[in-house]
């Protein structure tokens, strides 16, 4: 991921500035950091990107998704509809504050349905959970009328779509909060690091309170501070927060290629018989992290991973048997393993998880193949890969053919 490719003098001189006032601590210290706040700094270059009123810089899109969901009212017994195709932090987070998931469908966007919601919903839920998954973003029209018309909370999970966008409003915007990650793995990272975005006041509050174990942050004398709600500790460090400042400054220029390289594989690999790709809602707003193949059926798509395998091309997730972003290998979740007792297990859950009827998702994510766009490719890079991919699909139709 262009994150990872990009480490330099940027990132470098935030990093000394932040040792060299020894001040690691986001809050407080005012007098030692000599004017460095890369926490606040790191937060207000996310609100340029996404023209958010609020952001709220935090240890992890783990933590940011878990305290958005909470800042935005829910908790204990709440149903939260969710997507089986997401990184599982999703899923956990709805679980550790005491909520219910309940699957629903997704389409070829990735992301859950408004068909999928609808049919999820009961009298008990309360909320959806939206991911935007693989660099872009759900259909939000036919989403947020279903949301409105059924009085639902919406709360976003924007970790692999920062910087993406719907018909001008950014992922993570649509509804009372989102988050975005800036782990190892994204389009910027902070090497952990996540980031709550809101356009609502009352919500930033509750989140900035609830993420440093309740203090309000009015003052000078931390110890002396109110505590108007309950909270844990999910800040960042002035560490993390600078390498995430310096990153996603560099998120526009990383876009702008991404495009280019996506544009490219799409072309040449539209040629392909066979081939067809996932549905960008709006194709302006790609953030390009992800280059979405799909193949006829799911029986195609693992002949053309093993091909690939063999073959030796690199740099793809074929989602559909991974361990942690896709349901079918969620044993954990499905038998409710857990370390020490949720409220789920005490409450009940509202499905039954080990016997889900989730066709349409078994079908897209069965024939999906994904491919990291990286920064630093060549159109040479984009144009071999293509070739190299091309081959392996075109092996296993003819087979199929023959």
């Amino acid at each position: 991921m262009p994150g990872t490719e990009l480490f330099g003098a940027e990132e470098r001189k935030e990093i000394e500035d932040v040792l060299s006032t020894g001040v690691l601590f986001r809050y407080n210290h005012d007098a030692l950091r000599n004017n460095h706040w890369k926490a606040k700094d790191f937060e207000n270059e996310i609100k340029k990107i996404t023209g958010a009123k609020f952001a709220h810089a935090m240890s992890s899109g783990s933590t940011a998704i878990a305290t958005a969901l909470a800042a935005s009212g829910i908790g204990t017994g709440d149903e939260v509809i969710v997507p089986p195709f997401t990184f599982m932090a999703t899923v956990e987070a709805v679980l550790f504050i005491g909520a219910l998931p309940v699957f629903a469908e997704i389409d070829e966007t990735l992301c859950l349905s408004a068909e999928g919601i609808t049919k999820a919903i009961t009298p008990k839920t309360k909320a959806v959970c939206l991911v935007h998954m693989c660099g872009a973003m759900a259909d939000m029209d036919s989403i947020m009328k279903v949301v409105n018309e059924n009085k639902l909370i919406l709360v976003e999970d924007a970790g692999q779509a920062f910087a993406a966008s719907y018909k001008g409003t950014y992922t993570g915007l649509f509804g009372k909060a989102g988050s975005y990650s800036f782990d190892f793995f994204k389009i910027a990272t902070a090497g952990e690091g996540g980031v709550l975005v809101t356009n609502d006041e009352t919500t930033y509050k509750k989140a900035d309170v609830y993420s440093d174990h309740g203090h309000d942050h009015i003052g000078a004398v931390r110890g002396m501070e109110q505590h108007p709600y309950l909270g844990f500790n999910y800040r960042i460090s002035e560490l993390h927060a600078a390498v995430g400042l310096a990153q996603t400054r560099r998120v526009p220029a990383i876009k702008e290629k991404n495009k280019k390289h996506k544009k490219l594989l799409t072309e040449l690999l539209s040629q392909v018989p066979g081939i067809s790709f996932s549905k960008i809602a709006d194709p302006e707003g790609d953030s390009a992290t992800f280059f979405n193949m799909m193949l006829p059926d799911t029986a195609t798509a693992q002949n053309v991973v093993g091909e690939m395998k063999s073959s030796g091309v690199v740099g793809f997730d074929y989602w559909y048997k991974n361990m942690y972003h896709f349901i079918n290998q969620w044993d954990h979740i499905k038998e409710m393993r857990t370390v020490s007792k949720l409220p789920i297990q005490i409450i009940g859950s509202p499905q039954d998880y080990k016997n889900l009827n989730l066709p349409k998702t078994q079908e897209v994510i069965g024939r999906l193949i994904s491919f990291g766009i990286k920064y630093k490719w060549t159109e040479d890079d984009v144009k071999q890969l293509a070739n190299k991919i091309a081959i392996c699909v075109n092996s296993v139709t003819k087979k199929v053919t023959a």
